[in-house]
């Protein structure tokens, strides 16, 4: 019985060490993990912000002739 009751103790400690938060830590890692998104996304635009402005150009350009009757 006092084998099993240590047992017991022992997993209860661990659960509960595992659900300890860790607010620390959490927000620094979402703060990077948003850098890093935001990173990528500013990284994105640019360099496909030239090639799809130039594709919307060609494909105004193709609308409006049809506007025209070309």
């Amino acid at each position: 019985m006092t084998g099993l009751m240590v047992s017991m103790l022992a997993f209860v400690a661990g659960v509960k060490d595992k659900l300890t938060p860790e607010k620390g830590a959490t927000a620094t890692e979402y703060s990077l993990l948003v850098a890093f998104i935001a990173f990528l996304i500013i990284a994105g635009v640019t360099f496909f912000g030239q090639q799809l402005n130039a594709w919307f150009t060609g494909l105004g350009t193709t609308v409006g002739g049809w506007r025209n009757g070309q």
